[in-house]
């Protein structure tokens, strides 16, 4: 079996995460997939794409595995990251929109789940908890920026319009303060676009796990509005060229920020 990851090494104390841009279904899944879960509408599309070479040095570690597949952002035991409030969950059974993704009697078992741990949730973790350690090795400290994005306008999970930039470090236990500061100085300004801190998304399970600053381990989400750079938050989910090279401007501006903060957070 092909590894269910990829991995690009760099220098740089910066790790971008990519647990939701994979689109790879297998065939045995996707016979189980209804109509509406064959869009795999609830893909963080292009975002591989949108960071390619924004920052120099960025190692990056991308799954590339669908989330309906299994959902790498969410604790392998199954707990909510969000108790009370509508999400989707290790292997999801709906979609964003609340909606059924897999036909009738076609649901993931309990033998399913552990079989998709296995093959996938876990092999991915080790690759990114692998490259953590190596660049750790090198520079004293990592900084895991998990990259994320998401429809700007889902009833299901959140009112109204969500930000451009949406940064989540648990209320600030996953990250330095100056790793958290530096986001939000830069993402504030970015002129044309709007920004908030730990609102509708606090930082999944990929940020509140690796986020030990006391260990010298950082971590920090990113989610964006798809609105920033699609054409279209519709099928087929186009790449809008244009829209994404000014948000890369600010990614970048985002990025070496951090990244110049690393050498003051080493143990």
């Amino acid at each position: 079996m092909t590894a269910p990851y990829e991995i690009r090494q760099g220098t740089s104390p910066v790790i971008l995460g990519f647990p939701h841009t994979g689109t790879e279904v297998p065939s045995a899944i996707w016979e189980r997939l209804n109509d509406n879960g064959r869009i795999l509408a609830d893909t963080d599309w292009h975002i591989h794409q949108l960071y390619n070479g924004v920052l120099d040095g960025a190692t990056s570690v991308r799954a590339t595995f669908h989330r309906y597949v299994i959902d790498a952002n969410r604790d392998p035991e199954g707990v909510s990251l969000y108790p009370g409030q509508n999400t989707t969950g290790l292997v999801p059974e709906t979609d964003f929109d609340g909606k059924s993704i897999w036909n009738d009697g076609d649901a993931p078992t309990d033998d399913d789940i552990t079989e998709r741990l296995r093959d996938f949730h876990a092999p991915y973790h080790a690759a990114l908890a692998a490259e953590i350690e190596r660049v750790k090795a090198i520079h004293g400290v990592a900084i895991l920026y998990d990259c994320h994005s998401i429809r700007s306008h889902i009833p299901f999970l959140f009112e109204g319009k969500l930000p451009d930039f949406n940064i989540g470090t648990d209320m600030g236990k996953t990250c330095d303060g100056a790793i958290e500061q530096a986001a939000v100085a830069a993402t504030a300004a970015a002129d044309g676009y709007d920004s908030i801190l730990n609102g509708r998304f606090k930082g999944g399970w990929t940020t509140r796990h690796y986020g030990r600053p006391e260990t010298g381990v950082h971590a920090i989400q990113m989610e964006l509005a798809q609105s920033t750079h699609l054409a279209t938050e519709t099928p087929p989910f186009a790449y809008d060229p244009a829209k994404a090279e000014r948000l890369r401007v600010h990614l970048k501006d985002i990025l070496v920020r951090i990244a110049q903060i690393a050498p003051d957070l080493k143990r």
